[in-house]
């Protein structure tokens, strides 16, 4: 598989900064905790759907998005910021599995993986925003 906008001849011409989202370890531990959110959020009451049901879903999906997005920039300064939204969506999507389970909604034995799983993919990301900050420095 190509990255992303190489099949337009973007990487060459108009994007030289271009990388493949996919070859990210945190990109693929993001994606899957969005797909056990997912899993997770389709036995909230019919009454969440388009509550805190949505709204971690829709938390969830930013962080592999906004790191995927940051691969498409041209600047480290750009991709540090896209990693930094990932970040704080990642920290919402923290305070939304605590009210789940404090409302009833996700049991502690479901919760307690999507949260490990959520502070591995956070400290990855952490890891990877202050690497690209340090490209991003004036001088570098």
């Amino acid at each position: 598989m190509q990255p992303c906008g190489t099949e337009f001849g973007l990487a060459r011409t108009y994007l030289p900064r271009m990388n493949d989202f996919r070859n990210l370890r945190v990109w693929h531990k993001a994606h899957a905790l969005t797909l056990a959110v997912y899993r997770a959020t389709s036995a909230f009451p019919s009454a969440e759907r388009f509550g805190l049901a949505a709204q971690m879903r829709r938390a969830a999906v930013s962080v592999p998005a906004n790191i995927a997005e940051s691969c498409g920039r041209r600047s480290h300064q750009d991709e540090a910021h896209l990693l930094q939204v990932a970040f704080g969506s990642a920290c919402e999507l923290e305070a939304e599995l605590l009210l789940a389970r404090d409302l009833g909604y996700l049991p502690d034995d479901e919760q307690a993986p999507l949260l490990t799983d959520l502070v591995e993919v956070k400290r990855m990301l952490g890891t990877l925003a202050n690497r690209t900050f340090a490209r991003a420095a004036p001088g570098r």
